[in-house]
């Protein structure tokens, strides 16, 4: 019988659709509708035994993470992945030994090409396949929902990364409904040289927002979704807290208003930002129509001087997947 030493996850990023957000609650998190939508862009995290393999404590934590290393196409990007504890990738290895009392000390490696702190669940995507990969090196035999639940107490984005496709999530964005999204829509990502730390956004939010109301489900979205329809969904983009990330970075209007100009059907900053989402095609639409418009935005974007890379991709992709 082969035994298993290494498994390695690619997860996806992931752009917020709809992110509507409500008051802040009395626990610090606020109530949110958040349609999330898995994208082509992906990270790998490789978990490996150990070569010092020791049984780890009863308690499992911490202690089964001997090391946690970082590489990929990011530039600056990469200096802000934490490398110890703080890591959400090792953070998930110490909470399958907890809930678990299995495992035994591995490795981490992460391959990142989804941005830092660039409002795509770069953080939470690894957390996400760290959970799958140790539940398949380890053994541990969660279920789904064990596995959601792990991804539930590591951050309000993990389990949507777990899952994929697109879905919205209420709560404070753990709490998962599918949606019906046939169609596959084209992106443009405008990766800013700059960070935004999710919860600096959220404070800067309730500062301009104190009177925010309840989110609600756009139906406008919903509908043009179901009908894979690329220039309803673009029409339908929303962000509540894109107020807030231009209030911190005010260079992303202009880098918001370059796509536009360029022709994306839609544009917004993807969840707390500073990224910047456009859609530029899909569903039905010829296929030289929508490769034409997506050359024409990228050319503007590159050409702007605001963005440190300009990447591509498709969605909706599947979530965490063993390879």
């Amino acid at each position: 019988m082969t035994v298993n030493t290494t498994v390695t996850v690619r997860v996806p990023a992931k752009v917020n659709l709809q992110l509507a957000v409500g008051p802040g609650r009395e626990d610090g998190f606020h109530d949110l509708v958040n349609v999330f939508h898995a994208v082509s862009l992906f990270d790998e995290v490789t978990v490996r035994e150990a070569r010092s393999r020791r049984p780890s404590p009863p308690d499992g934590g911490a202690s089964v993470v001997a090391g946690l290393t970082a590489d990929g196409g990011l530039g600056s990007h990469l200096s802000r992945v934490p490398l110890d504890a703080s890591n959400l990738a090792a953070r998930a290895v110490a909470l399958v030994a907890e809930r678990t009392g299995k495992g035994f000390p591995v490795t981490v490696h992460l391959d990142k090409n989804i941005p830092v702190a660039g409002g795509m669940a770069g953080g939470s995507a690894d957390a996400a396949a760290a959970l799958v990969a140790c539940d398949r090196l380890w053994g541990t035999g969660l279920s789904r929902e064990e596995l959601l639940d792990c991804a539930a107490e590591l951050g309000s984005d993990v389990p949507f990364a777990v899952v994929g496709a697109t879905a919205v999530g209420t709560g404070r964005g753990e709490v998962l409904a599918p949606m019906a999204s046939p169609g596959r829509f084209r992106w443009v990502f405008a990766l800013s040289p700059h960070g935004l730390s999710t919860a600096r956004v959220f404070g800067e939010y309730d500062r301009i927002r104190p009177d925010a109301p309840q989110p609600r489900l756009d139906p406008a979205l919903a509908g043009a979704l179901a009908l894979g329809d690329p220039a309803a969904v673009g029409a339908a983009l929303t962000n509540d807290l894109q107020g807030a990330a231009l209030s911190l970075l005010p260079e992303l209007e202009r880098t918001l208003g370059i796509g536009r100009g360029a022709g994306a059907l839609g544009a917004l900053v993807s969840g707390s930002g500073p990224t910047c989402a456009f859609l530029v095609g899909g569903g039905p639409e010829d296929g030289a129509v929508v490769a034409e418009r997506e050359a024409s935005v990228v050319a503007a974007l590159e050409g702007s001087g605001l963005c440190e890379q300009v990447v591509t991709a498709h969605g909706d992709v599947p979530g965490a997947v063993v390879l």
